[in-house]
């Protein structure tokens, strides 16, 4: 008896067991639905429904649709008498299945973007780092991806982000280093004293233009340059195969923030840098070659290619409230051929900053083109001279620029990581 109940619990579909009979060989009539003999005091109300539902088997259905001949009208409800089981106590196994996917798929998606790991090689290098102090604490050296909005119409990175990347470097060194005050770029003391930075020339040679994706090296470094100047270079490289993108020099002054002119170096100013100079020249060669005049009142008669109403935005300031000194390549290139543009690409530029350029300030761009036959290889060399002025008459800007047919392969240079 206790097996048969036992069996019942775990096997719902097996059959209920038979009621003991009495001395005379016949059931108590007295049964409930489950064949468990019921009180006597619910004797007569559970034999009426047992009745009924003895009553509504009995009939035949018809069809085979499931439904009793019995009129609607006639039909009554009976209470579900399914036994309770341990398997129909459980919960609902197919919702508990649909929440555990859907927590397993969303640990999986977070997972995937922690675990990020890049499609190329190259884009382990630090690509996303604030750099680091190298060589002995005399050299900064930071990586850069070049991004979907940093290249140009012919697909590889512009002259502006190249320069954007030396000058992020450039005060990312002083910011690494415990110099940065709260200017840009300037010092502890030269803050004291409202003293900034400010570019008097620049050069820069480029071997070869990144492509989207890439991923580039940049080391850069300062040292002295005369008795009230300063020199920082840089070098560009590609951190798999070591060849050199771009070389640079640059020379540096200090202007009073307040009253907008040059100043001595302090000896307090002094002390803080000496440390971090590094003797070492990026550009071996540099064009110390004259840069051109335009004559007065002859400007527009004497270069070929005039670009005149060239204005700052606010967006063109830096916190110094000046033009930065990389927009003024974009305007010089403005005036450049097209034709140039379109078929050749920027080899080289040398740059002299002659005065500051405010936001009020409206400017004209001019551009001579020179064709050059080397008499030796017989190759014709392309170079402009430019002059970026402001439409009153000053000189903001002098500048030569080297061109080479694209698709021509520039000398490749390799320099290892470590000088």
């Amino acid at each position: 008896m206790a097996a048969s109940i036992a069996a019942s619990s775990f096997f719902p579909g097996s059959p209920a067991p038979a009621a003991p009979k009495n001395g005379l060989g016949e059931r108590p009539e007295s049964l409930d639905v489950r064949g468990v003999a019921a009180k006597p005091g619910a004797s007569s109300s559970s034999a009426v429904r047992a009745g009924k539902t003895r009553a509504h088997a009995a009939v035949p259905k018809m069809n085979g649709g499931g439904k009793s001949a019995v009129a609607d009208g006639e039909h009554e409800t009976v209470p579900s008498s399914v036994p309770k089981t341990f398997y129909n106590q459980l919960p609902d196994w197919s919702m508990l299945l649909a929440a555990i996917t859907t927590i397993f798929l969303a640990a999986e998606k977070q997972w995937t973007m922690l675990d990020w790991k890049p499609r190329r090689p190259d884009m382990l290098t630090d690509t996303f780092g604030f750099g680091r102090i190298i060589h002995d604490g005399l050299m900064f050296r930071q990586n850069f991806s070049i991004r979907s909005y940093e290249i140009g119409a012919d697909r590889t990175a512009s002259i502006e982000t190249l320069m954007n990347h030396l000058q992020e470097t450039a005060l990312n060194h002083v910011k690494t280093a415990g110099l940065l005050g709260d200017g840009f770029g300037s010092t502890p003391e030269m803050s004291k004293r409202n003293l900034f930075w400010v570019v008097s020339q620049m050069q820069a040679i480029i071997e070869r233009y990144p492509c989207w994706g890439d991923t580039v090296e940049v080391d850069t470094w300062v040292s002295a340059n005369g008795k009230n100047g300063m020199r920082r270079d840089w070098h560009i490289r590609d951190p798999i195969t070591g060849l050199t993108i771009l070389k640079a020099t640059s020379k540096w002054v200090m202007m009073n923030k307040l009253t907008r002119k040059l100043a001595r170096i302090p000896d307090e100013v002094r002390t803080e840098i000496e440390p971090y100079f590094f003797e070492h020249s990026a550009i071996v060669d540099e064009d110390n070659r004259k840069l051109p005049k335009l004559p007065e009142g002859q400007s527009t008669s004497v270069a070929k290619y005039v670009r005149t109403g060239l204005t700052p935005r606010w967006a063109d300031l830096d916190i110094n409230q000046h033009v930065n000194n990389v927009k003024y390549i974009a305007w010089i290139l403005e005036s450049a051929p097209i034709s140039i543009l379109e078929n050749h690409e920027l080899a080289s530029i040398v740059l002299d900053y002659k005065r500051e350029c405010g936001r009020d300030s409206v400017l004209q761009s001019h551009t001579s083109v020179h064709t050059d036959c080397n008499s030796e290889s017989g190759e014709t060399t392309l170079h402009c001279e430019h002059v970026l002025s402001l439409e009153s008459g000053p000189t903001m800007v002098k500048a030569r620029t080297m061109w080479r047919p694209k698709g021509t392969k520039a000398q490749e240079t390799v320099v290892p990581s470590s000088i």
